[in-house]
């Protein structure tokens, strides 16, 4: 069956009527009356009143006139067959944005209704269909739609808000220039896409309610969870939550959320649970209707504090601002010391250790200057430009050393690295300067202590969003396990290396071992308010068909358009010879 390059050449039939309609008008004969009938055969049919409908009366130039116009009308229109063996070539990205979750049976649907639009005239096709993180494995390619439903039904999106644009640039690649690239996504939006790529929506505006995060507090020894939950519609909504756990379920309790609204709720965790659930009575994106929570511990840092009188109240209040800091009793059997230099005992701790100069003559005049801090992790954001302090004797400085900070040509803090030890080192007498002061002080010693906490091999309890890059510290050449189920108990399969360095994509809890020793005990919930907003999401059909570049790749011109030029010269001769008018005679 033949396409049409250009389908508006077909207006041209409208002649036909055209056609029909001068020929309705016929000239009305002039009565002339004569004495002798033979004159009448040269006489001439002449209007009298002018032109008026008559019946219609079949004659060889009606028959040609509306011959020409088909035959016009089928050049215009460009006609075209498909040629053997041609083949379309389609990609299409999927929005692996976890708020497309809610439509991927819509999705599916609108995929295959597409694809004989997207096939165009090519007799085959082949599809690709790929997320829109392009790291990911290919989820389908064939050159039928046998298992496509299949497996969109499988796919789990569960990202944030992804920009496509190097999975349309892979995308690209794969179906070449004259290939088509669709992104199939829930929200529309107006903006080109690059590469060529054309937008597929098959979203809708939905009211949606759920948990956007949780906090642990202690209220008079007993532990307590506070959890936020929103109402992400433009309307009032009514919900139940409820608290289950291995011992039980809660009786559901009632709360109104006006439109755009954040309410809390709390309850003490119960002591003999290793985790528990809170659950949202249930609406079209499940994601975030389930908080599964365990009790938050951190890995526990033994600090040993060896620090002289003078600095004796300065190193008990940084002990005491850290999470989970417990004494030690010597600097080997710790993971941070904190300890001062003094040039009559110029020796260093070798482990992990905060240490500050110790100068007992305390005659050093005010250090003059412009303060500059180097880029480092650890000083990201700190402001020392109002730190004073005294010249004071320094440390022996190591070619090895980082320094993190300036004043003029003197270096303030130091930061020593080897294989087996971190030492923060600073080059001044804090009782001799308004370090103590600093906001800048505290929030650098709290990242250095957690530096040294996340190094250390130990135990650690975590509430982390779906996904979360993680980081875990194991020994060398020991086994390591790792359990993970969803919210329900279902079991999720993981990957060591995965789980090692995120958290699962969807709310549960997971455990990673290595021997005997519980390395990370961990829920995982949704916590990403953007998906969770399906308020700009709705339907976009695809922009344009195929253009007329992809029509004359897959098909060939009419063969016999040479025979329809003649048939429609020959059409219009004829037309001419017997509407010519006929020579009078004198």
């Amino acid at each position: 069956m033949p396409v049409f390059g250009n389908p508006l050449g077909l207006l041209a039939l409208l002649g036909i009527p055209a056609v029909l309609a001068i020929h309705f008008l016929q000239r009305k004969a002039k009565e002339l009356p004569v004495s002798t009938l033979f004159l009448l055969e040269h006489t001439r049919r002449e209007a009298a009143e002018g032109r008026r409908f008559e019946r219609l009366i079949p004659s060889i130039p009606l028959w040609m006139q509306l011959l020409a116009v088909l035959i016009l009308a089928w050049f215009l229109a460009e006609p075209r067959y498909p040629r053997e063996n041609s083949v379309q070539r389609i990609a299409v990205v999927m929005d692996s944005s976890a708020s497309m979750s809610v439509f991927r049976e819509e999705a599916a649907k609108q995929l295959q209704d597409a694809i004989p639009e997207l096939k165009g005239a090519a007799t085959g096709f082949q599809l690709t269909v790929l997320e829109s993180v392009p790291e990911r494995p290919r989820m389908f390619s064939g050159n039928t739609t046998d298992g496509l439903t299949e497996s969109l039904r499988d796919w789990q999106p569960r990202d944030g808000p992804v920009d496509p644009t190097q999975a349309l640039r892979l995308a690209r690649s794969l179906v070449s220039r004259e290939g088509t690239v669709i992104f199939l996504t829930d929200t529309p939006d107006e903006t080109p896409l690059p590469f060529g790529a054309r937008r597929l929506s098959v979203g809708e505006a939905l009211n949606n309610v759920g948990f956007t995060g949780v906090t642990f507090s202690n209220i008079e020894g007993a532990r307590v969870w506070k959890a936020m939950i929103r109402n992400h519609g433009a309307e009032p909504a009514k919900r139940n939550w409820s608290v289950a756990s291995a011992g039980g379920n809660s009786e559901p309790r009632p709360i109104e959320i006006a439109p755009g609204a954040i309410i809390t709720i709390q309850a003490a965790f119960p002591k003999d649970q290793e985790n528990v659930r809170v659950i949202l009575s249930a609406d079209r994106f499940p994601l975030d209707d389930v908080l599964p929570l365990v009790d938050p511990k951190p890995k526990p840092l033994v600090v040993f504090n060896s620090s002289p009188p003078a600095i004796q109240k300065l190193a008990e209040r940084l002990v005491k601002s850290l999470d989970a800091a417990v004494s030690g009793s010597d600097a080997a059997s710790s993971d941070l010391t904190v300890t001062s230099y003094n040039p009559l005992d110029p020796v260093l701790p070798g482990g992990n250790s905060v240490v500050f100069v110790e100068d007992e003559t305390r005659t050093g005049a005010w250090l003059k200057g412009g303060i500059v801090a180097e880029a480092h992790p650890l000083m990201d954001g700190l402001n020392w430009q109002s730190l004073l302090a005294r010249e004071t004797i320094a440390l022996e400085r190591l070619q090895t050393d980082r320094v993190l900070l300036w004043q003029d040509q003197r270096p303030l803090i130091l930061l020593r690295e080897s294989a087996t030890s971190r030492q923060l080192l600073f080059n001044f007498d804090p009782t001799l300067s308004n370090l103590e002061r600093e906001p800048a002080f505290i929030v650098l010693l709290h990242r250095f202590a957690e530096t040294l906490r996340n190094a250390k091999v130990a135990p650690v309890s975590e509430n982390l969003e779906a996904g979360q890059p993680i980081r875990v510290t194991t020994r060398p050449d020991v086994p390591i396990t790792v359990t993970a189920t969803d919210a329900t108990g279902k079991p999720i399969t993981i990957s060591k290396d995965e789980a090692l360095r995120r958290a699962i994509p969807t709310p549960g809890f997971m455990r990673i071992k290595q021997g005997d020793m519980l390395l990370l005990d961990a829920a995982t919930h949704f916590g990403d308010p953007r998906e969770a907003d399906f308020r700009k999401c709705g339907p976009q059909p695809l922009d344009s068909a195929a253009g007329s570049a992809s029509i004359e790749r897959h098909t060939r011109p009419d063969p016999l358009w040479r025979v329809w030029l003649l048939v429609l010269i020959t059409a219009l001769l004829v037309a001419w010879r017997f509407t010519e008018p006929k020579a009078q005679p004198a």
